[in-house]
């Protein structure tokens, strides 16, 4: 750790919490677990966990790669191999499972538990997915509610809620396929 006036800070592991010098209240466990960091009250367990959080605070990251590329984002939980794995400036978000919120950048306020959960998502906001690949292929869309095993897996239109197994999981395909014609 560079520190120079941070306190209350635990580093373990190779470059853990290597460029802290102000950030109060790190924990940082693991190979580069909080690398760039300067931020106060980040948790940062795993392997390449929060890497590139510089100044997000409040933020807690556990496991290998799990919000890597957070930079600037406040309040993210992340849980699980590359949850919440490009989020960069996004705050406020939740991430519980492998790969889930992986692809998110700028959303916030999302929830996603359960493998590959909102995996897709980019920029959305305010969605809420619960199960394995539910609002999966979601990148865009705003305030979806998908609740079970590929609930709205494919689901890319306005905001929609599903639940149960498959629940609105091929939904573009059937919409495109039913539509009516004037």
């Amino acid at each position: 750790i560079a520190n120079t006036t941070a306190s209350n800070n635990t580093a373990v592991g190779y470059q853990a919490g290597y460029s802290n010098t102000t950030g109060a209240g790190l924990t940082a466990v693991g190979y580069q677990a909080g690398y760039s960091t300067t931020a106060n009250n980040l948790t940062a367990v795993g392997y390449l966990a929060a890497k590139f959080n510089s100044t997000g605070d409040f933020n807690t990251a556990v496991g290998r790669s799990a919000a890597e590329n957070t930079t600037t984002g406040n309040y993210n939980s992340s849980f699980g191999y590359a949850a919440l794995y490009n989020n960069t400036t996004a705050g406020e978000n939740s991430a519980f499972g492998a790969w889930s919120l992986g692809a998110n950048t700028t959303g916030v306020y999302n929830t996603a538990v359960g493998k590959d959960a909102l995996r897709y998502n980019t920029t959305a906001s305010y969605n809420t997915a619960v199960g394995y690949q539910a609002a999966y292929s979601n990148t865009t869309t705003n305030g979806v509610t998908a609740v079970g095993y590929k609930a709205a897996y494919a689901s890319t239109n306005g905001t929609n809620s599903a639940f149960g197994r498959e629940a609105l999981a091929a939904e573009v395909a059937w919409l495109t396929e039913h539509r009516l014609r004037p």
